[in-house]
Parts: structure tokens; sequence; C-alpha cells
């Protein structure tokens, strides 16, 4: 069963222990929150608040956020876009301490018989984020994720409530998050709602923290890109050379494609 406690602040006695201050961090790794809110009656401004204060994150993405929830930037600082759910009070939001190059993308997922999605697609530079609260239906929520990944970068991340019960069935994407349970259905059954699923990336540490007022327990992860493999650098240098002999450049002179005859005016004797 999951901690019960609501009243603990939920930023305070993370399971990783003391979180890296962002001076501490390499330059190219990213720490990112995930929490599921729970709408009005879970975490509020000051919930977040103390996560962020703990925690430190360069990127909090929220799921059932109310509108509220935008007086963060009032108390924190920092940038924050809301992407509201159609006909529903709450919806997906980005909080992040410094300004993007340009703001989170709204992409549309396949809606089931009840409630319509949408998922928020951030460009970080070195690889995007994708803010998911998919439906419940164990295919339509697969059909969602589909969606989401033709959004994507080469390399991404996809982070929130996958309500998946089994794997994501993400092709080219590997589970890098925390396997502990998130959420407890009835407050008896342990489930892992809360994911990270990455392509290009590498996690170097995960975490699940204490859940505080919410029925979800916010999730943790630090990524960076991956170095580029031998074989997929070896194919980028083929191809930027082919690319150079098309354009009929060559070291020495001569028609691309065509070394140099002894006869030909750019031979050395």
């Amino acid at each position: 069963m999951l901690d019960p406690a609501p009243h603990r602040p939920p930023g305070l006695g993370s399971v990783a222990g003391e979180p890296l201050a962002r001076a501490d961090r390499k330059a190219s790794t990213v720490k990112i929150v995930s929490w599921n809110l729970l709408r009005r009656t879970g975490a509020a401004v000051t919930d977040l608040v103390a996560l962020i204060e703990q925690e430190q994150p360069d990127l909090l993405l929220m799921q059932e956020a109310t509108r509220g929830i935008a007086a963060l930037r009032e108390r924190v600082g920092g940038v924050y876009a809301w992407a509201q759910l159609p006909d529903r009070i709450h919806g997906l939001a980005m909080w992040a301490p410094k300004p993007w190059d340009s703001p989170p993308l709204v992409v549309p997922l396949p809606s089931g018989a009840m409630f319509h999605r949408v998922s928020q697609v951030l460009d970080l530079g070195d690889f995007t984020v994708a803010n998911v609260h998919l439906s419940h239906g164990q295919m339509l929520n697969r059909r969602q994720l589909r969606r989401v990944m033709g959004a994507l970068s080469e390399r991404a991340a996809v982070l929130g409530d996958y309500n998946i019960v089994g794997p994501a069935l993400m092709p080219g994407f590997h589970d890098v998050g925390p396997r502990s349970p998130t959420h407890a259905m009835g407050r008896m059954v342990p489930l892992r709602l809360d994911r990270c699923l990455a392509r290009g990336l590498v996690c170097e540490r995960h975490a699940v923290l204490p859940r505080g007022p919410s029925d979800h327990r916010p999730i943790v992860v630090h990524l960076r890109p991956a170095p580029e493999s031998p074989a997929r650098a070896v194919r980028g240098m083929a191809a930027a050379v082919a690319r150079l002999r098309r354009a009929g450049v060559r070291a020495g002179g001569g028609r691309a494609g065509r070394p140099p005859s002894a006869g030909s005016p750019s031979s050395p004797g």
C-alpha cells in the first residue's frame, strides 16, 4: 500500500536522498518531476511550492491541474503553460524556472467515448518532452501514445499518468523511470501508472516521492542525451561524404566520384 499520509509535504523526504542542486548537475542533464495533482481535492499551489523548493526541478509536469494552479508563477516565478482538457475543469500543465525558446505545443489525441485528451510537447533543444494523461482503455491509450510519438524529435521523453497496466508498447523507447508503484487503486492495489519512456536519452537517476495530498506519487528523472553510437556516427559520415560527392566537391579536384587521372590539370605532376 502506498504512503497514506496526505499531510506530509510532498517535496520532503525524497526516497532519492538529498536532491542535486542545479549547479551540481551536468550541463546536459535535465531534472524532470511529473505529478498527477488530483484536480480540486488534491495537491494545491502550496504543495507545489514545497516540491519545487525541495527538488529544484528544471521542468515540472502536472496532470489534473486546474485553472488556479497558474498562481504558482506568483509564488515561485518561472514560466507556466496550461492545456485544459476539452469539457473538463482540469488539464495538463508545465512549469520551469527559466523561459522556453517557444511554448509547448498542444497535440490532440484520439478520443474515448467519454473524454477528449491532449498532450503537451515541449522542445528543450537537446530533446523534446511530452506531458501525458492517457485514457484508461488499454487499447486506446496505446493509440494515443502512437499519436504522441509522431510529434516528437529523435531524442525524446514521454512522462505522465499513462493509466497503463503492462508494457506501453512504444517501439524505440525504453522504460527508464522508477519501477515502484505510484498509485493505489482503492488504496489497496499498488499500480505503476506514472512512467517515463525515453528514446535516445540516458536516465542517470530516478525516484518516487511521497504522495502528499494527491492519490499519485510524483516521479523524478534525471535525463541527458545518449552518446551517439559508433555505427550511427559512421552512417552520418557516409551520408556527409555522399552529399559532398553529389555537390562535386573532392579533395584534390576532379569530377565527383572519379579520381583525377595523371594527365589531368589537377594532378600534381
